[in-house]
């Protein structure tokens, strides 16, 4: 009977160490020994490929994502980054609850309800789970400085917004100045085009239209007509 997110605590304390490649508990043989032992006399059969795995199990933790490998004739090896992660859950047996072991099942949006990698034998479960837990929601409290004093690459997506918050410099700031200057000037220009296009504009160049009722209106000079003469 396997219980899940119910295991003792008792892997909550440690750290986890990044760019190293880990390796499962001695305790994890005991398990597969005792689950072969389930198969009667055909236990060796299932010992024989279980101790191999044991053997070459390795996990490796970077600020990318976390990668599983194993096997001698047939290896393989698993990679997931931390943006793919969705969930995780950790499961256990009695057996495992027994010998202080648990699964950390990481699933992601693959569709399938399978989780996508199992991280077995590792007494430090509880903080593996919450080191992925921080790196999937885009916290970097782990994330490891350089030699230079700056934070090592594969920083999550919560630096990257906090990258681009900055401010920007002066020289920018003219360029930005420079563009909208030209970009008002533009639209300046069309707005006086479209207005001249428009029927019964009048042109800056043209003369204006005589005015009903102005007397010096299509004179030159703006003189006066001549008086009309009085007929008897």
């Amino acid at each position: 009977m396997e219980r899940t997110d119910d295991v003792p605590a008792r892997g909550a304390a440690g750290a986890v160490p990044l760019e190293e490649d880990l390796r499962p508990e001695p305790q994890l043989l005991a398990y597969y020994a005792f689950a072969s032992l389930l198969l009667g006399p055909f236990f060796v059969f299932a010992l024989v490929p279980l101790w191999f795995r044991y053997q070459t199990l390795r996990y490796r933790f970077d600020g990318e994502g976390v990668s599983m490998r194993w096997g001698i004739l047939f290896r393989r090896e698993v990679h997931l980054t931390y943006a793919r992660i969705q969930d995780i859950h950790l499961t256990s047996n009695v057996v495992e609850r027994w010998l202080g072991l648990a699964r950390v099942q990481v699933q992601t949006a693959s569709g399938s309800s399978k989780a996508e990698m199992t991280i077995e034998g590792r007494r430090d479960f509880e903080a593996l789970r919450d080191f992925l837990y921080r790196r999937m929601r885009g916290m970097e409290d782990d994330v490891p400085a350089g030699p230079d004093g700056r934070a090592a690459e594969g920083t999550t997506a919560r630096g990257a917004a906090a990258a681009a918050a900055v401010p920007p410099t002066a020289g920018e700031s003219d360029d930005l100045a420079t563009v909208l200057l030209a970009v008002a000037g533009e639209l300046r220009e069309l707005r006086r085009a479209l207005a001249a296009t428009e029927p019964g504009a009048r042109r800056p160049d043209s003369p204006a239209a005589p005015v009903p009722g102005d007397p010096g209106s299509g004179r030159p000079g703006g003189a006066s007509p001549p008086p009309s003469e009085e007929r008897p």
